[in-house]
């Protein structure tokens, strides 16, 4: 089936009270491993590409592979943009196909963000494409940040109101504790504020940086209104640590098929593992 817009499924998400999988794709196993895990589980899926998956496959390649796992799929799929941060790469990779856009100005002034947000919304809802901001800085997960700058990184419950009345953007990424990247201890998430957020708008929030954050956390976050849940560094994590299984047991094997098949079969796993985790397992 064609790409769906990621609006349609996390309407669907709120309806039922679930989140939706958003896994980062950097090459064909993953493609395959998200789509697979996904019409296992009969859920609803969202493939992600990033600014460094794009770089390193091509946008060109990064669209067929996910349009041809598409179209063979019996469940809905979505093809994400994460982190876009510039109005030129959203244009790129809405006319190359994506169903799905993100437009990241969390970095700039509220006004900045605002306006840079709306030019994309005018351009992608003639299309039907829909669009995710984000307000508040999801950063890496770097040690040694005092408090005070870790709760000024975190999204401001009024402006979060503010901001989704200024755009009338379909979904929002907040920023509340989690990070990108491995943790080095176990993240704190505000789940006061993430609270206080989702009482003052109405639309699905995101949770980026989700990969290490303890499963009981994941579950209060959903129950809390999340609907779109980001994942990467675990499959990362299962897919080279599955490959060094092989390469390590069998150092003269040279097929590539013999190391990413098993590769490709253990980032399928987890991701199974993450779409019962957030509800969505039989919600295709």
């Amino acid at each position: 089936m064609p790409f769906v817009p990621v609006d349609v499924l996390l309407k669907r998400a709120e309806e039922g009270q679930y989140a939706v999988g958003a896994f980062n794709c950097n090459n064909m196993e993953i493609v395959q491993a998200i789509v697979a895990a996904a019409e296992a589980e009969r859920a609803p899926v969202i493939l992600q590409a990033s600014q460094g998956a794009i770089k390193y496959a091509g946008l060109d390649f990064i669209v067929a592979m996910a349009r041809q796992a598409a179209e063979k799929a019996s469940v809905p799929v979505a093809l994400h943009l994460d982190h876009g941060t510039s109005f030129a790469q959203v244009m790129q990779c809405i006319r190359a196909g994506f169903s799905s856009v993100m437009i990241d100005g969390s970095k700039l002034p509220l006004e900045e963000n605002i306006a840079l947000t709306r030019q994309v919304l005018a351009v992608a809802r003639a299309v039907g494409v829909s669009v995710e901001a984000e307000l508040g800085k999801i950063g890496g997960t770097e040690d040694d940040i005092s408090v005070a700058d870790w709760e000024a990184m975190l999204t401001d419950p009024e402006e979060a109101r503010y901001f989704v009345e200024q755009t009338g953007v379909d979904s929002l990424a907040i920023a509340i504790g989690t990070a990108h990247g491995r943790y080095k201890g176990e993240p704190r998430l505000d789940f006061d504020r993430l609270a206080r957020v989702r009482s003052l708008v109405q639309v699905p929030i995101v949770l980026h940086g989700s990969s290490g954050v303890p499963d009981e956390a994941i579950r209060r976050a959903i129950a809390l209104g999340v609907r779109k849940v980001n994942i990467d560094t675990n499959i990362r994590e299962a897919f080279v640590a599955a490959a060094r299984r092989v390469v390590d047991a069998h150092p003269e094997e040279i097929d590539p098929r013999k190391i990413l098949g098993p590769a490709r079969e253990a980032a399928t796993e987890i991701i199974r593992e993450k779409i019962r985790l957030f509800g969505s397992s039989g919600k295709a």
